[in-house]
């Protein structure tokens, strides 16, 4: 028997890294899957893996009328949602006398903008004693130069579960959030730093990291079925922090 049998849940940025590790593992535990993301091709493909019931559905989490599309094939499909995965955010490492309106804009509308429509246009769908994750940064935690956009995205996240929390705790839907520290996944070849910068600050980070190396996406899949099952009953508004203790020690 699995922590999800029954559930329905929806992970977006469900084709690579983090979401797609965390899709994998819900398939095993027993949920019934819709899968969201870009890429058609890597969509389809991880449709194809999962088998079953799974719904891939195209789309960028910023567009409005793509997440209206999700939530309409959701509804139709199965008709309402237990957990909901809010993964997709990109990450673009600029110092700060290079951020410009356009990539101030582009992560503000993909990290915070997306994840909180997401949310919202799910609600309708969402069961009663639902559990919803947001997929934030244990970044918010640490200084790291290059990092103030990401961060400035990931910590209005993390104070917005908060208020998500106290306002949904009356239909007893569960709301937190995940923090991963440094995890090797797709994300960091999009990195826009020169190799010598990029050394300097996987050094860095492994010089600050007790566990000495960096996490792998299946390490924080765990740490999110944990907070999607009822595992987590009693947790609400809560960050969990997974990071090897980067952000902590």
């Amino acid at each position: 028997m699995g922590k999800l049998d029954g559930k329905i849940a929806l992970v977006t940025g469900a084709t690579s890294g983090i979401g797609l590790e965390t899709a994998r593992l819900f398939a095993v535990e027993g949920a019934r899957l819709v899968v969201h993301g870009r890429d058609p091709d890597r969509l389809e493909a991880v449709r194809a893996e999962l088998g079953g019931e799974t719904l891939a559905v195209r789309g960028s989490v910023e567009q409005s009328a793509d997440l209206d599309r999700l939530m309409a094939e959701i509804g139709d499909r199965f008709g309402g949602l237990d957990i909901v995965f809010a993964n997709a955010g990109i990450f673009r490492p600029v110092m700060i006398t290079d951020i410009d309106e356009a990539t101030f804009d582009l992560m503000f509308a993909t990290n915070v903008k997306g994840a909180f429509f997401t949310l919202q246009k799910a609600l309708p769908l969402l069961r009663n004693g639902s559990s919803v994750i947001f997929n934030t940064s244990a970044m918010i935690h640490i200084g790291l130069p290059s990092t103030t956009m990401y961060v400035a995205t990931k910590a209005a996240l993390r104070s917005m579960v908060r208020v998500m929390a106290s306002e949904l705790s009356g239909r007893g839907i569960r709301v937190n959030t995940v923090s991963p520290g440094s995890i090797l996944t797709p994300l960091h070849g999009h990195s826009s730093l020169p190799p010598e910068a990029r050394d300097q600050a996987v050094a860095a980070i492994l010089s600050r990291t007790p566990a000495g190396r960096f996490g792998n996406a299946d390490e924080v899949a765990k740490a999110v079925l944990f907070l999607a099952s009822d595992d987590s009953s009693f947790v609400q508004g809560e960050e969990l922090v997974v990071s090897g203790g980067w952000s902590a020690v």
